[in-house]
This record gives C-alpha cells, sequence and structure tokens, in this order.
C-alpha cells in the first residue's frame, strides 16, 4: 500500500463526519437543497481527499446516469458520489462531473 498524501485545504471547509478530512471548499458549493435518493445533499464542483466506487447506472431524478460513490480516502465512509455521466437534456447535463456529498456524512 503506498502512502497517503491528502490535498489542504485553505479557506472555510466541508469535512468528513468521522473522522474530519477536509473534503471541499464550501466555495465550490453549486447548489444547497440537492436531492438525491430522497436524502438532502449538497452538489459540489470539486472534491479532494476522496477515492472512488466503481462506476454504477443508477435512476436519479426519473432519468438514468452513470455514477460513481465516493468515499473518504483516510477512514473509508461514504460520503456521497460522482456524476461521471449524465443523459441529454438541460436538466441533467450540467451535473456531469459534479460531486453530491451527503449531509448526514458531512459537517
Amino acid at each position: 500500500m503506498g502512502r497517503l498524501f491528502l490535498v489542504d485545504l485553505e479557506g472555510r471547509t466541508v469535512n468528513c463526519r468521522v473522522c474530519k478530512t477536509q473534503l471541499a471548499l464550501t466555495s465550490n458549493l453549486m447548489l444547497k437543497n440537492f436531492i438525491c435518493y430522497k436524502e438532502k445533499s449538497y452538489l459540489f464542483s470539486n472534491v479532494v481527499n476522496i477515492t472512488f466506487g466503481p462506476n454504477e447506472e443508477k435512476m436519479i431524478h426519473s432519468a438514468m446516469h452513470t455514477i460513481a460513490d465516493i468515499f473518504c480516502c483516510c477512514c473509508g465512509q461514504i460520503v456521497g458520489l460522482k456524476f461521471v455521466a449524465a443523459p441529454s437534456g438541460d436538466n441533467h447535463k450540467n451535473k456531469e462531473g459534479n460531486f453530491v456529498l451527503e449531509k448526514e456524512q458531512i459537517f
């Protein structure tokens, strides 16, 4: 296993609820009241100190999306997901490449 290098963010941050690792800057917050899988979440343009699960096809907001679960790189806790690919259309394409952090997994 290789050595773990963490990105140290400067400014107001969002952190993993379990181990307090920095995950994102509040300035990268795109949408505060995002609902994903019936849970309150936040949509971010950039997230750090994470690892990715395998790509999966899931129904979100009445359309199939390719997503990957994201995990805190320190404690392994699932913290949200990344939109890898989204269907065509104005309502979905803007999510592609962005990250969802679940409100219950962060502070």
